[in-house]
């Protein structure tokens, strides 16, 4: 007797739990579950009313589809914990696969497989486990119908007469979610229309004269990985950046900067940096899909169509990559291509320093016809621990030197379960090193006919941004000579490296056309 009342009570509290558990873990407090489900009430009611022959099929499969909501609800908070939104329905599934590489790369490729397995394991776990937990509510409400009749109107009566204005007594979270998820699928089932719309209208497919002012110069576009706008009030980023001006000012640089919003946070690398490279908006894997089998014109095919040679660096690309084809590059440099023999820190194949130095010897040593590439580096990638060491440049070498680091031989820390604060000052650190190797590496190889972009993909996850954080990444140009940023006078973005509070915001998908509509019309 005592067994079967616990195990009632327990699948009440989990039944309970489900409903109204909140889907971002920020709300996760104790007067949150303080609170009736409408939703339980009224299943309670469905399944007391129903006649005895159908009751346990139509209880099993409200389990399923409990079961099935708590894992999307589950989705909710971990997309909604490092992309700062809730799970797509049909659009957030192929992301799964990179969550499953990031977790190969890191911490290897038996950490990957167990996920895998947990995860499928949780999922029919959860499934399994909804499906008994209503079958075990539906037996013994139906057994005692008139008290369950009794305590549904008790709590409908409660849920009234306790109601006070700003204090909810009841919850409607889980139906509140299923709309919520019903308008977003019935959104990302039009959003492939909608994207080719978007993507026919192309202003500058096909025009003459494109980058003309530009000629002679070497243009080098590189992504900070997770350089968000949060990172400009970290002590170690704020310190770097003061630094780092002075530093190109006493070059002879000058630079300005702004913020651009990108399409996605806390990852997607590869939609941002797509988004900034064709102009056009990619939030999701379903768009950059379509992108890519698309023959839009990228900066890249803009530059080598001007005689530029283009290039790609990209190091975070360990595997086939098709994709590469459609940015029209004359050379794609892959991690193996770069000829690095040292360790790995953390997910980076590579120290972001060695990277530039890799491109620097195949592309821009001795007389060489003026180059174009984007270079999206990887060392300040999470879980932003271990970070490498700056290092002479001259003492590079084949990357042998980061063998002696002490960090070289210090496993990844996964940021969650972690101190908030030490994710935060890891990640300041990681940034600083990667700003480092930007900055340092203009000093060394930089001259007249160098002209340098930088800027973050996007915000890094929640546990460093704090809730609420915008989209909003850095973005920063630099040449010595004065000619380039007489152009972008334009653009009133604040000088310096560091761009203020007040820096002009614009969508990532706008630079394309504010970049070819700079440097190709002749100047004033």
């Amino acid at each position: 007797m005592m067994l079967r009342r616990t195990a009632t009570v327990l699948a009440g509290l989990f039944v309970l739990f489900v409903l109204i558990a909140p889907s971002d873990l920020e709300k996760f407090t104790f007067e949150a579950f303080l609170r009736v489900p409408l939703e339980g009430l009224i299943g309670v009611m469905v399944l007391v009313l129903l006649p005895d022959r159908i009751r346990k099929p139509f209880a099993i499969a409200g389990g399923v589809a409990l079961g099935l909501f708590t894992v999307v609800k589950i989705m909710d908070i971990g997309f909604d914990m490092v992309l700062y939104r809730p799970f797509d329905l049909v659009l957030d599934w192929p992301l799964l696969v990179p969550a499953v590489d990031f977790v190969d790369v890191t911490f290897g490729r038996v950490a990957s497989v167990f996920a895998v397995l947990a995860a499928v394991a949780l999922v029919v776990g959860i499934v399994a486990l909804a499906s008994l937990s209503v079958l075990r509510l539906s037996s013994v409400s139906a057994r005692r119908r008139p008290a369950a009749i009794r305590a549904v109107a008790l709590a409908v009566v409660a849920c009234v007469s306790l109601a006070v204005p700003g204090v909810p007594v009841y919850s409607d979270a889980a139906a509140t979610s299923l709309v919520d998820h019903a308008r977003r699928f019935q959104a990302g089932l039009k959003d492939q229309e909608a994207f080719a719309a978007e993507a026919s209208v192309d202003s500058y497919r096909g025009q003459q004269g494109l980058l003309s002012s530009l000629q002679g110069k070497d243009v080098v576009i590189t992504f900070v990985e997770s350089y968000g706008k949060s990172a400009l009030d970290l002590p170690d980023v704020t310190a770097k950046l003061a630094q780092g001006n002075e530093r190109l000012k006493a070059a002879g640089y000058t630079a300005k900067s702004a913020l651009l919003t990108s399409p996605t946070a806390g990852g997607g690398s590869w939609m941002a940096q797509a988004t900034l490279l064709s102009g056009l908006w990619i939030d999701n894997q379903q768009r950059y899909r379509n992108l890519v089998a698309s023959d839009r014109l990228t900066l890249p095919r803009a530059f080598r169509e001007a005689s530029w040679r283009s290039v790609g660096v990209v190091p975070g690309i360990t595997q086939a990559w098709p994709e590469g084809d459609f940015f029209h590059y004359n050379k794609i440099y892959q991690a193996q291509d770069l000829g690095y023999t040292g360790p790995r820190f953390g997910y980076a194949t590579t120290p972001d320093q060695f990277t530039l130095e890799a491109f620097q010897r195949a592309e821009r040593s001795g007389e060489h016809q003026p180059v174009m590439a984007a270079i999206p580096m990887v060392s300040s990638h999470a879980p932003w621990s271990p970070t490498p060491d700056t290092v002479d440049w001259s003492a590079l070498g084949d990357g042998s030197i980061y063998r002696t680091m002490p960090a070289s031989n210090d496993p990844p820390e996964s940021i969650f379960g972690r101190d908030p604060a030490a994710v935060r000052a890891d990640y300041g650190h990681s940034i600083s090193y990667s700003l480092e190797s930007v900055i340092s590496y203009v000093e060394r190889y930089g001259d007249e006919n160098l002209v340098l972009v930088f800027l973050g993909d996007h915000q890094p996850a929640q546990m460093v941004t704090g809730e609420g954080a915008s989209r909003d990444v850095p973005i920063t140009i630099v040449a010595k000579d004065p000619a380039v940023l007489s152009r972008v006078e334009a653009w009133k973005w604040d000088e310096g490296i560091r761009p203020s509070g007040s820096a002009p915001v614009s969508r990532m998908s706008d630079f394309r056309d504010h970049f070819l509509s700079t440097f190709s019309s002749p100047r004033p």
